[in-house]
């Protein structure tokens, strides 16, 4: 099983930009997509569909905002949109499917960086998908969460550690939800796979045009896997030369 996170930054732009030849390059078997700013109807999959991906799509209720979709050539069991909690399902933040004994999301965790009112609801999300993950489980044992996690885990997953210690996105309450995310018994598998690997990040803020070719970025995006998946999980990688959007393509190989 390969698979892809990528938050493309709006499907519609990602794909005038060449999105749909990186597809025919065969990158992975399941694309998760985040932040499609779009509803099924408004986006032309015809081309996708024709390289063998069927789509599934979570959109937010507001249009032109956040959304979620998984591209995937495996056919699945199951699809569950959302994850019952009202904000969320109405910002289309959350979308599942099962493919056997195999439980995948694609996830587009709020940011914070708009203000005070929205850090808080980010808080209040974390909160809500901690319970939610911990109570599926108790029956569901492998599990893999993709997505853009909107916070920088470590001080080797951002460039300037220092200057940002007070920015939503690496702020001490994020960090340490993301240490006990981990310590529940989820494996973030990039860093699994490559522990010291330094500057290897997947968003680069769009507010300064140089700070991508200067490689001032932020490792926020993730593909975790509940424990009982490491003995699967073959590689993991970032793509930074892939060039849709103002993250990059991450990577997954599970056997």
């Amino acid at each position: 099983m390969r698979i892809i996170s990528y938050n493309t930054n709006g499907i519609r732009a990602a794909i005038k930009k060449g999105l749909v030849d990186w597809l025919k390059t065969n990158p992975a078997d399941i694309i998760c997509i985040q932040e499609t700013k779009a509803q099924q109807h408004d986006a032309d999959m015809t081309e996708i569909e024709s390289l063998g991906y069927n789509s599934y799509w979570f959109s937010a209720q507001k249009k032109g905002y956040s959304g979620v979709c998984i591209l995937t050539k495996m056919k699945p069991d199951n699809v569950v949109v959302g994850n019952g909690f009202e904000m969320s399902d109405f910002e289309g933040r959350v979308i599942r499917l099962d493919f056997g004994d195999i439980t995948l999301f694609n996830c587009y965790f709020p940011s914070g960086t708009s203000g005070d009112e929205r850090q808080t609801y980010k808080y209040q999300w974390l909160e809500e998908f901690f319970g939610f993950i911990n109570e599926l489980k108790k029956t569901r044992k492998k599990i893999i969460i993709c997505g853009d996690y909107n916070i920088a885990h470590k001080e080797i997953d951002i460039h300037d550690p220092k200057g940002n210690k007070k920015s939503s996105g690496f702020l001490p309450e994020e960090r340490a939800w993301m240490d006990t995310f981990l310590a529940s018994g989820f494996i973030d598998t990039f860093r699994h796979c490559n522990p010291e690997l330094a500057h290897q990040y997947s968003w680069w803020s769009q507010r300064f045009p140089t700070v991508r070719l200067q490689n001032k970025g932020w490792r926020i995006d993730y593909i975790c896997v509940s424990k009982d998946l490491e003995k699967q999980i073959k590689a993991a990688t970032i793509y930074p030369d892939v060039k849709h959007s103002d993250h990059c393509p991450i990577y997954l190989e599970l056997g």
